[in-house]
């Protein structure tokens, strides 16, 4: 299972706590967002270059982790 440690980060300091990738104050409910409004992940990426692909990637993961966990 991937770690949500290795991924997702929250601080109280960082945009009043809201999980963001590590190292980046970009939330990771954007990447949803973009997602869900028809945007290709390249286009997320583009808008938000300091998220890496392999982090993007990894949150995915990890939410299909956790909702098939859930959903079990």
């Amino acid at each position: 299972m991937t770690s949500t440690s290795r991924v997702v980060h929250s601080d109280p300091d960082i945009l009043a706590g809201t999980p963001v990738f590590i190292g980046t104050r970009v939330p990771i409910k954007t990447l949803l967002d973009y997602l869900e409004a028809g945007d290709s992940l390249d286009e997320f990426l583009d808008h938000f270059p300091s998220v890496s692909r392999e982090q993007a990637i990894a949150t995915l993961e990890l939410a299909k982790e956790m909702l098939t966990a859930y959903c079990n």
